[in-house]
């Protein structure tokens, strides 16, 4: 770990620590900082304008991790609240020494004005994003596609032993970008992934609502299914009594990013009497599905 210096506070009466820790490995896992001479979203021009309008109407600006709001002008940091690294948790495969997590790679946005508190009380500075709440993010919330540049989503592996990212692949696609041709852009997810003995990662998470899983070694997607509603979940894996393995899932939508609500518990086996258990070779064969009933 080092410290750095850090942006400071420019709230009336408000005093921030000079510095804050950076840890010298691994890397950031997920975007920490955003160029808006070179980071900005470009697939498509209607988003894209919509992006600069966002930025220049709110005289937004961003100076590197730990921005704090500003008062004369709306501040730009990553991660967001939600961004990063933040809520997914790790998974680990401790023959490979690798550990993985999925990100998200979206910004922040807020400025500071003068008015009160959630509890009442006093006029005091409170924090605003432009669409009036506490906590806005760097994106288009009808469309849910951030204003920064792809990829959106990641799954990620850490080699625990060196200290270094050893690999990043997209997690995920926005459905109407695919539509367009754009298929490895990943997308926005909340939700853990789990590691097996065989050498797979399985996840879902994604506001796609599909299913996945990657060979651990390398990050290769191997299998992908839709699911009646978004995993926000972590996966399991358990021998069943038949003596096939089981990867299950819990479907259940919602969260923070708006999913539609679902109830399900997805449940997936290999075809057959298999019970050797999911190797990367294994997962390339079309699993069954059964539905759980609740």
């Amino acid at each position: 770990m080092t410290e750095r210096p850090v942006p400071q506070s420019t709230v009336p009466g408000e005093a921030t620590w000079p510095t804050q820790p950076f840890p010298l490995k691994p890397p950031p896992v997920a975007r920490n900082t955003f160029d808006p001479a070179k980071d900005f979203y470009s697939l498509t021009p209607e988003h894209a304008a919509y992006c600069k309008e966002l930025w220049d109407a709110n005289n937004m600006y961003t100076e590197g991790p730990y921005t704090p709001p500003g008062v004369d002008a709306t501040m730009v940091t990553f991660p967001s609240t939600l961004g990063g690294g933040n809520w997914n948790g790790f998974s680990y495969d401790p023959t490979l020494g690798l550990v993985f997590t999925s990100v998200m790679n979206i910004g922040q946005v807020a400025k500071m004005v003068e008015g009160q508190a959630r509890g009442g009380g006093p006029t005091t500075w409170v924090r605003r994003s432009p669409w009036g709440g506490a906590v806005g993010r760097f994106w288009n919330p009808e469309t849910k596609i951030p204003c920064s540049a792809p990829p959106f989503g990641e799954l990620v592996a850490i080699d625990v032993n060196r200290g270094d990212i050893a690999w990043k692949v997209p997690l995920g696609f926005v459905e109407s970008l695919k539509a367009k041709g754009f298929d490895k852009t990943g997308t926005l997810n909340i939700g853990g992934s789990i590691a097996t003995a065989g050498g797979l990662i399985f996840v879902g998470a994604t506001i796609d609502c599909r299913f996945r899983a990657f060979e651990s070694k390398t990050g290769k997607q191997l299998w992908e299914t839709a699911l009646p509603a978004c995993a926000h979940s972590t996966p399991m894996t358990f021998l069943g009594k038949d003596g096939r393995q089981y990867v299950a899932v819990a479907a259940g939508g919602g969260s923070f990013l708006g999913a539609a609500a679902g109830s399900k518990i997805v449940a997936f086996a290999l075809p057959g009497g298999t019970s050797s258990g999911w190797g990367a070779n294994q997962a390339r064969t079309t699993p069954s599905f059964a539905p759980i009933p609740n």
